[in-house]
Formats: structure tokens, C-alpha cells, sequence
């Protein structure tokens, strides 16, 4: 139980790895706050984590709505007295080259894939500094380590928020609040739909997996649950300012 009474927040918790990541923290003994722009979504993710005999509670939230995200993060510290994990994990994928990316979607692909992050992350300090400790995960992505042809906004925006996190790590370092970036490969979830359009459709998406990943499957959500687990935790006490790849290593 090495998250036990330790209070987390996660964002695109209703399905897939944020879902996964809140299960694992809240059976780790962490409170978990499961936050999804599905409402029904996020409560079922809870209804999940109280059924297995764990803490947790839903919240309907919009991450691009800044006052709302605010709002609630906020209002969690203030309401359990305190804030010791962020999980800033909701994002978009957007697939096409520059040509075929109108500018509208780049623009949602940044407010998103890192404004968002940059919002949550801001809101999240202050509750951490008065505590003096913290773990703040954020989600990019094996694409923000290396290029996915055909996926600008996508790879863009990844890279972009690890440049973001290791900064704020740099700059927080000092006050022990730990900035990591989590950095899922392909893992069998909906949010796979881009690369499938962009690829030619599920079997040329799996053909790509069983092909280019050295270990030759997809990843489980169980599986980057771990690693979530592990950047939340003390285990990673001495670990700030990285991306932890969880790929099968296709990066390599």
C-alpha cells in the first residue's frame, strides 16, 4: 500500500490507461479523484474502485475549460486537506501530415495535449508547496520521444509536453515536487483510432505491431498502470525531470 491515504487527481480517468492508473492508485491506498468530460464514464471508473472496496469519487470535467479545472483541483485540496498526486492524463489525437491537418485541429491538439497539462500543472503547485512534496504525472507519449509519420499535431503536441514537464521539473526540483512524463506506446485502447486511420485500418495497425515492436504485441493497460503507480509513489523519489517509455520498445 504504498499510496495509502495519499490523494490523487486524475484527468481522462473514464476509460482506458487513466482509468487503469486511478484502479491501481486507489488499490494502492490512495483517495482518487476520477475526473472525465464523461460524467457517466467517470463514475463508472469509481463505481469500479468503491466496488473493490477502495476510495475514490467522479467529477464531470472539461480540461479546456481552465476555471473548471481550477475549480477543481482546488477544491479537492481543500476539501481533503491536502494534494499529493496530479495525473494530467486527458488528450486528442489528431491524424495527418501538414497538409491534411486543418489548423483547428492543431489548435485543439495544443490546448489539449499541452495546455491543459500547463493549467493542471500551474493549479496543482501551490497545494503541493504548502505540503512540501508532490507528484505531478503527465502523459505524453512514446511519440514525444521519437516521429510517427503522417501524425504532426499528435507527435507535436507529445514533444511538447515532455520539453514542458522537464522544465517544470528544473524548476521545482527544489521544493521536492516531482514532474514526470509517462510515455505509453501502443496500447489496445479506442484512443488507437487515429493511427488506424492513419495506417489503413485495424489489420494494418496490427500487422505494424506484430512487425515494428520489438516484443511484438500491443501493451496492456495493467502494464502502464504499474508505471503510473511507480512515478506516484516514493519508489520513484529520486526520479524527476523523465520519460518513462512504456512501449515494448518500439522507440528503439
Amino acid at each position: 500500500m504504498d499510496l495509502q491515504d495519499k490523494i490523487a487527481f486524475v484527468t481522462g480517468a473514464g476509460s482506458g490507461i487513466g482509468a487503469a492508473g486511478a484502479r491501481k492508485m486507489a488499490a494502492e491506498g490512495a483517495f482518487v479523484v476520477v475526473t472525465d468530460r464523461d460524467g457517466d464514464a467517470a463514475q463508472a471508473t469509481a463505481d469500479a474502485i468503491l466496488q473493490a472496496g477502495h476510495r475514490a469519487e467522479a467529477v464531470t470535467l472539461d480540461v479546456t475549460d481552465d476555471a473548471a479545472l481550477v475549480a477543481a483541483i482546488d477544491g479537492v485540496a481543500a476539501q481533503q486537506g491536502r494534494l499529493d498526486i496530479l495525473h494530467s492524463h486527458a488528450g486528442i489525437q489528431v491524424e495527418g501530415k501538414l497538409e491534411q491537418v486543418d489548423v483547428a485541429d492543431m489548435d485543439a491538439s495544443w490546448q489539449l495535449n499541452v495546455r491543459a497539462h500547463f493549467v493542471a500543472a500551474k493549479a496543482t503547485v501551490p497545494h503541493m508547496r504548502k505540503q512540501g512534496r508532490g507528484s505531478i504525472i503527465i502523459t505524453s507519449s512514446n511519440s514525444g520521444v521519437q516521429y510517427d509519420r503522417e501524425m504532426i499535431a499528435y507527435a507535436t503536441t507529445k514533444h511538447a509536453v515532455l520539453a514542458m514537464t522537464r522544465q517544470m521539473a528544473a524548476d521545482y526540483a527544489h521544493e521536492n515536487i516531482r514532474f514526470n512524463a509517462l510515455c505509453p506506446g501502443f496500447i489496445d485502447t479506442p484512443f488507437n483510432r487515429g493511427f488506424e486511420i492513419q495506417m489503413g485500418g485495424r489489420d494494418k495497425l496490427e500487422e505494424y505491431i506484430a512487425s515494428e515492436i520489438p516484443m511484438g504485441r500491443f501493451g496492456t493497460v495493467a502494464e502502464i498502470a504499474e508505471g503510473i503507480a511507480y512515478l506516484a509513489s516514493d519508489r520513484s523519489s529520486f526520479m524527476t525531470g523523465q520519460a518513462l517509455v512504456i512501449d515494448g520498445g518500439e522507440c528503439i
